[in-house]
């Protein structure tokens, strides 16, 4: 795969024939189907096989993606036949993160030590949004090691309230305060 191809460049493209078309929801979806049909490791292989011919990848993704709009049946022909095909998650992604920024939505994970309830995660999408005055589609990991409270990423941003980090600071100032008292 060529280093400098980008699934969003791509993921560009498609918006805008989406955006013009008035699809942005339906594309999103297709695009979603296109990447669950590429997890089955058998049909990965199939498409990014040397030796099969390119009329065959393409009689394949029709039948697998019959139910997938036309453009983005024709967008996997082309990353298909031109040996892109693990791209296409690379463009999922950017897609609904395009997506996501003409909406005015901002996704978030956030990881708790146990399951969150209903209400819990209401008062976080709340307390969020209006933190960042977007819409605020949240995401929840359960990781046992974070020992308690939350911890929540914004694309590049981290907002650590985890019991865990909370510990390791208290014995970072300990040590600190050790080394200053001579100890």
């Amino acid at each position: 795969m060529p280093a400098q191809v980008s699934g969003k460049r791509y993921a560009q493209a498609i918006f805008e024939l989406a955006r013009e078309q008035d699809q942005l929801d339906q594309l999103a979806g297709d695009l979603q189907l296109v990447d669950q049909a590429l997890q089955d490791e058998e049909f990965k292989a199939f498409l990014k096989h040397a030796k099969v011919p390119a009329a065959d990848k393409i009689k394949a993704i029709n039948t697998v993606l019959s139910a997938v709009n036309p453009l983005v049946q024709n967008l996997v022909h082309i990353l298909v036949t031109g040996g892109l095909v693990d791209l296409l998650p690379q463009l999922h992604q950017a897609y609904e993160a395009l997506l996501d920024e003409h909406l005015g939505r901002q996704r978030v994970e956030v990881t708790s030590a146990i399951p969150l309830e209903d209400q819990e995660m209401e008062r976080i999408t709340n307390f969020l949004s209006g933190l960042i005055q977007k819409e605020v589609v949240a995401t929840t990991v359960v990781d046992e090691s974070i020992l308690g409270g939350v911890v929540i990423r914004m694309g590049d941003r981290l907002l650590d309230g985890s019991a865990r980090s909370r510990l390791e600071g208290l014995r970072n100032r300990l040590r600190a305060g050790m080394s200053l008292s001579g100890t």
